[in-house]
C-alpha cells in the first residue's frame, strides 16, 4: 500500500528543450496536417515563433521530466503495478520549438479505491516557459493494483 505520507511532495523542478524532430513527430503520430505543426516555414507564414506544439505536448515533457525509476522507489511500488488512469490539461499559452519548459510536479492526494485493491496517485504539474510564463497546468492520475 502507498503510505498517505507522500502526499505534498515536490518533485525537483526539471527543465526540458522542446525540439523541433519531436513536434513533427507527435503532429505525424496524431494525423495533425496542418502546417504550424509540422512545417517550420508554414509557421513562420503564420507568424509564430516556431513549430506549435499540439496541445497534448505537456504530457511528453511530463513524462521526459519525470524519473520513474525515483518514482517507483518513492511509493514503494513496482512498473507492473501501474497503470495510466488519466490526464487533465489546462493551456495558458502556446509551447514552441525552441521554447525550454521547466515541469514541476507535485503529489496532491493519494486515494484507496476497492478496499485498497487500487491505489490512485493524483499529482499536479505546472510547465512554465523560459520566460517564466506558466503555458500549461496539467493533473495526472496513476493507477496502482494491488491483488
Amino acid at each position: 500500500m502507498i503510505d498517505k505520507k507522500h502526499i505534498g511532495y515536490e518533485f525537483p523542478p526539471v527543465t526540458v528543450p522542446v525540439e523541433e524532430w519531436r513536434l513533427k513527430f507527435l503532429a505525424k503520430s496524431l494525423g495533425e496536417t496542418r502546417g504550424i505543426y509540422s512545417d517550420p516555414d508554414a509557421a513562420k507564414a503564420a507568424g509564430l515563433p516556431g513549430l506549435l506544439a499540439p496541445p497534448t505536448f505537456p504530457f511528453m515533457l511530463e513524462i521526459d521530466a519525470l524519473d520513474l525509476e525515483k518514482f517507483m522507489s518513492l511509493l514503494g511500488e513496482s512498473l507492473e503495478k501501474l497503470l495510466h488512469g488519466e490526464e487533465n490539461f489546462s493551456y495558458y499559452a502556446p509551447i514552441y520549438a525552441g521554447d525550454k519548459i521547466t515541469v514541476r510536479k507535485t503529489i496532491t492526494d493519494i486515494v484507496d479505491k476497492k478496499e485498497g485493491t487500487l491505489q490512485f496517485v493524483i499529482s499536479d504539474n505546472t510547465f512554465t516557459n523560459q520566460d517564466g510564463i506558466v503555458v500549461a497546468e496539467t493533473r495526472t492520475n496513476y493507477v496502482f493494483r494491488h491483488q
